[in-house]
């Protein structure tokens, strides 16, 4: 254990260290969280205000509920959690990039930004679409259960349903991050994906069914269309990618070649 505690001669960090860049880190995210909470805290209302739009649509003039004496409290301290996070995440993403770098290759290192950068605009493009199809979506469960059923919905239920809304299509956006990712190291070969394309419209078509949090078909179909076409560009950009490394390589090799033509000219 003595020996762990000590800095290597190569500059590499200790298991002790990690722990301690991790602590750090986690703290610096923890009090970013917590500063935007409470900006979160004042603009409850506002932000509430927004995420109704939908329900209004579907259901004008019907305000929420609340069946618990405590509701309203405990969904304005959830909502100012979710706002804290919203605004924090430019700052957890760059704690998670500087703990992440120094055990990255510096060729790796070149990849990070554009990888982290696409992953953040994906997760917001398919938090928007959740965003957007709320409106048919609340349509159909409100209309499945026919004529006899009054709809009236809890602040928290609907907040709860419309945020799980938003993560799960943003994480299923995702999917082409991972898929050039394990293209790049070689795991997977883009001609692999293209003859694996029935399985793949499969894989989508029950992941869509496994993390929408309605479960109804018009969710189901705008997150699985998307991430389809995303499967068709991850493709693409993989290709792409490999055969610049492989353009790269042989203009490196081909100038080694030379160089040392070069120099066996000069020697003789």
């Amino acid at each position: 254990m003595s020996a762990d505690t000590t800095t290597s001669p190569a500059g590499h960090m200790t298991l002790w260290e990690h722990l301690a860049e991790l602590r750090s880190r986690m703290f610096r995210i923890a009090i970013a969280v917590a500063v935007g909470a409470i900006l979160g805290w004042f603009l409850y209302p506002y932000v509430l205000e927004i995420l109704k739009h939908p329900f209004n649509e579907v259901q004008p003039g019907q305000p929420f509920i609340a069946t618990e004496p405590l509701q309203a409290f405990t969904l304005r301290l959830k909502m100012s959690g979710y706002i804290g996070i919203a605004f924090a995440m430019p700052i957890i993403v760059w704690q998670v990039w500087r703990f992440v770098t120094p055990g990255l290759y510096p060729q790796e290192k070149k990849y990070a930004v554009p990888f982290t950068s696409s992953a953040v605009v994906l997760f917001l493009a398919g938090a928007a679409v959740a965003f957007y199809v709320l409106n048919p979506t609340l349509q159909f469960l409100t209309t499945i259960g026919g004529s006899q059923i009054e709809p009236f919905y809890t602040a928290d239920s609907y907040v709860t349903l419309i945020v799980w809304m938003m993560l799960a299509f943003g994480v299923g956006f995702e999917f082409p991050v991972l898929l050039v990712a394990l293209q790049m190291i070689g795991v997977i070969t883009p001609r692999k994906l293209i003859g694996w394309w029935r399985q793949a419209i499969v894989l989508i078509a029950v992941i869509a069914a496994v993390i929408t949090p309605s479960g109804d078909p018009i969710s189901m179909t705008a997150l699985a269309v998307p991430m389809l076409l995303l499967y068709g560009l991850s493709i693409a950009i993989g290709a792409s990618v490999l055969a610049l490394r492989k353009r790269s390589k042989r203009k490196a090799e081909k100038r080694a070649s030379s160089e040392s033509e070069d120099d066996s000219v000069r020697i003789d």
